[in-house]
């Protein structure tokens, strides 16, 4: 299914994007050598319902997953990737963490996520490998304009992985979003220009590029939803929800500048 927002429904939108940003930023902010991922999980549990709004986690159970996830935001560490389950574990001084969180306020959805050092050490690479993906999100969104095409998007965020290095992994990628958090089109992360679904006005999207330092295969933990590089290396993670407006594509998660 593939929605496309009427402006009411956009601005609601907005709503979610600014509140996933907000909540990912205070995780973020309180992420330190000691913090326990179960005490993230609990910090967003309580932003969402202190905001009125719902996790997308908690009950999602897709093919891929041991499903329901039963959490309400996914804490990714060094080797692991996407979909990190949170468990018992405390974050060390030089840990990459990569927290996801979608959330349904009013009714529509937005979807982000981040990758950071926790602590003062940087393992090698680390700040290269996020900053790759950070870098691939924002050659991304600048090809999201009305008219072009979802393989434009894709071309975009793997001409930037792959020219820093990386092999792209296309098994998971961006998606279409909206009343619900996966919806088409699918955005893979790398990709033909010129092919897929037309880009409307209205449109939302997820996009999420993601690399592992040496790899493209990934295994998947004992819990049914860790998603880990096969060689043990680190990762990174980065997405926002955009909008597609007339002008070009609208950053819906972008954290609020002070």
């Amino acid at each position: 299914m593939i929605e496309i927002l009427n402006p009411t429904e956009l601005g609601r939108a907005r709503e979610a994007g600014a509140l996933v940003a907000a909540i990912l930023q205070t995780l973020r902010s309180r992420s330190a050598v000691g913090t326990n991922l179960l005490e993230l999980d609990h910090w967003a549990r309580e932003m969402i319902a202190d905001a009125g709004a719902l996790s997308c986690y908690v009950d999602y159970a897709p093919s891929f997953g041991s499903g329901p996830f039963g959490h309400h935001v996914c804490t990714s560490v060094n080797d692991a990737v996407l979909h990190g389950l949170p468990h018992d574990r405390t974050l060390a001084d030089g840990d990459l963490l990569s927290l996801d969180l979608a959330v349904s306020l009013r009714g529509v959805v937005a979807d982000s996520a981040i990758s950071f050092v926790v602590g003062s050490s940087r393992p090698t690479g680390s700040t290269e490998m996020i900053e790759a993906t950070e870098q691939a999100l924002a050659a991304g969104i600048a090809a999201a304009r009305p008219g072009a095409h979802v393989g434009d998007i894709s071309h975009a965020i793997g001409s930037v992985l792959t020219a820093a290095g990386y092999a792209v992994n296309t098994e998971f990628g961006g998606h279409g979003i909206g009343s619900s958090m996966h919806q088409d089109p699918h955005v893979s992360n790398t990709g033909r220009p010129g092919r897929g679904y037309r880009l409307r006005p209205g449109l939302l999207l997820a996009l999420e590029p993601w690399v592992m330092a040496d790899t493209a295969e990934l295994v998947t933990d004992a819990d049914g939803w860790t998603l880990r590089s096969a060689t043990g290396c680190l990762t990174a993670h980065s997405e926002h929800t955009v909008a597609i407006t007339e002008d070009g594509a609208e950053v819906l998660t972008q954290p609020a500048t002070t």
